[in-house]
């Protein structure tokens, strides 16, 4: 029989941070051009369904803000029980990325909601239709959440003329 002791009550037990080598805070969004290119992969390799996801999540993402524990970021159709849930959602989003020879961990589901928005704001600068969009309450939330910068904020100032 095996004597096993108790670790030692003045010792703690020192455990890993959950993060420890994980990129953590904001993810960038992707470039078009490598939306372009997971959208054209998908459609080489056949993937019809992957490319309908994918297209859905970049161009209606930012409508699906808001939702309550339990419910599935794409519902199926039908009964309403069936559809993707978030994490599987995680995992084709990195599969799509790593796909076109990206760092699966510099991307991750957030990177396709601020595709859009990001886009949105550097080709119209209106800053108040993408807090609209992503429903943000507060101005200055939107600002950070597009990594606006004070140059950015002055060179679209300076394209306006009065």
């Amino acid at each position: 029989m095996e004597d096993h002791q108790a670790p030692a009550a003045d010792k703690p037990v020192r455990r890993l941070p959950w993060n420890k080598g994980k990129l953590i805070g904001a993810k960038p969004p992707l470039r078009p051009s490598h939306v372009w290119s997971i959208r054209t992969k998908l459609q080489m390799e056949g993937r019809k369904r992957d490319l309908a996801l994918f297209n859905l999540a970049i161009d209606e993402y930012l409508r699906l803000t808001g939702r309550k524990p339990g419910q599935f970021l794409f519902a199926g159709r039908g009964d309403g029980s069936r559809g993707l849930t978030t994490r599987q959602y995680a995992r084709l989003a990195g599969d799509w990325v790593a796909s076109i020879g990206l760092d699966r961990s510099k991307f991750g589901t957030h990177s396709l909601r601020r595709t859009k928005a990001v886009l949105i704001y550097r080709r119209t600068g209106n800053l108040r239709a993408v807090q609209l969009l992503l429903g943000h309450s507060k101005i200055e939330s939107t600002v950070r959440y597009l990594g606006i910068e004070v140059d950015d904020a002055i060179e679209i100032a300076e394209k306006i003329d009065i």
